[in-house]
């Protein structure tokens, strides 16, 4: 009795549609800052000496849940100036001082990233 033998495939081989997935940490920031190049504002003198008027403003409080802003990144404490309305590469949102608040971290990365992906602002 002769082997049995698996058919040709019927389909055809379809390329990927999601892409490849960065290698590391560094490489997906790089990815991204690519595709937003208003993530650069982030890195700029202008953002770093507004972010820091808006956490004295704040007192180094949480807006959102009251708690002191007094650990060191990547602490759930640690500060974080968010967007108040996201400003999605907007520059009049973005520097505007007054759509600005201090947040804890874990606020920010968990609360406030869900509201956003439900689109609520």
């Amino acid at each position: 009795m002769g082997k049995l033998s698996a058919p040709p495939p019927r389909l055809g081989t379809l390329p990927s549609r999601i892409g490849r997935a960065p290698a590391s940490e560094i490489e997906r920031s790089r990815q991204r800052d690519r595709e937003k190049p208003w993530r650069a504002w982030y890195k700029t003198a202008r953002w770093q000496k507004l972010r820091a008027k808006v956490l004295k403003r704040d007192g180094y409080i949480c807006q959102k849940t009251g708690i002191a802003l007094v650990g060191k990144y990547p602490a759930p404490n640690s500060a974080t100036v968010d967007h108040v309305i996201p400003h999605r590469g907007d520059p009049a949102l973005f520097w505007d001082e007054n759509n600005l608040e201090a947040v804890s971290k874990k606020y920010h990365d968990t609360v406030k990233q869900s509201l956003e992906r439900r689109g609520h602002g």
